[in-house]
């Protein structure tokens, strides 16, 4: 009974990431969750070469390897014939200013085949791959605004019925804006680290302003999927009934109304 009935979600992963990465780094959180949840990981289109990833991290002072542990993908292997297993991919490749969404259209297509061979419960995404998951929340909403998203003039999959963004943004390109503006209303759990360095709070706010149904959870973390315990039993519960009355991880009592949205906590600090 419980395969027939688990929910299946869509897993985005980060930028340098893979799907073997992540589906490495949400062991804790797949394992608790049992039969109840399917994960289905996918590769980004694009593997990253070195030179992508230096442009990426032009204006860090960081070295290559650090900034890939920043990214949550220190396993990553920046050649990608040494291990293609670890390949570092990408949803898009990014430029120093971060104006441009270079090969987006690739993985929009990519995932558009991916949702007419089943049915997803819901998307949800590490990083650029949390700004992956709201953007197909959101075009799966209007999907007439990208035309190659339709298949024979229809959309290949209904709107989800909730998102995941871990560490999201909004990409800022013309596509995502045609996407994203003015809003949309995908119910979205919102999760963000305190302390994360790359995805700061003013990034995060970017998505959070286009979510006309979130809820937002802070952990004290920084850049990565929390899975404390309490962390752990949280996601259970909201994967397995995202639009229920699931309290908030937060170690402080919490008021979360029963529509599963919330008012953002503001965190302490910047």
């Amino acid at each position: 009974m419980a395969a027939k009935s688990a929910k299946r979600i869509m897993m985005l992963h980060g930028y340098a990431q893979n799907a073997t990465i992540f589906s490495k780094r949400m062991g804790a959180l797949r394992k608790s969750c049992g039969k109840d949840v399917e994960f289905v990981f996918i590769d980004a289109p694009h593997i990253l070469t070195p030179v992508d990833l230096a442009e990426a991290f032009r204006s860090s002072s960081t070295s290559e390897a650090s900034s890939l542990s920043d990214l949550g993908a220190q396993e990553a292997a920046t050649d990608a014939e040494s291990d293609p297993a670890l390949a570092s991919r990408g949803w898009w490749k990014v430029d120093a200013a971060r104006t441009k969404t270079i090969g987006l259209e690739d993985s929009i297509i990519l995932l558009r085949d991916v949702l007419l061979k089943d049915h997803y419960d819901g998307i949800f995404g590490f990083s650029q791959g949390a700004a992956m998951a709201a953007l197909m929340a959101a075009l799966l909403e209007k999907p007439e605004v990208f035309p190659p998203f339709l298949v024979d003039g229809k959309p290949p999959h209904p709107p989800v019925t909730f998102c995941v963004a871990a560490a999201g943004f909004r990409p800022k390109s013309p596509l995502c804006d045609s996407i994203f503006l003015p809003t949309y209303s995908t119910p979205t759990l919102h999760v963000l680290g305190r302390t994360d360095v790359i995805v700061v709070e003013e990034r995060a706010k970017t998505l959070l302003d286009v979510s006309d149904n979130k809820r937002v959870e802070y952990h004290d973390g920084g850049h990565f999927v929390p899975s404390k315990a309490n962390w752990r039993n949280f996601l259970r519960a909201y994967l397995k009934d995202p639009l229920g009355d699931v309290p908030s991880p937060a170690l402080g009592p919490v008021s979360q109304p029963a529509s599963g949205t919330a008012t953002p906590i503001t965190p302490a600090s910047g």
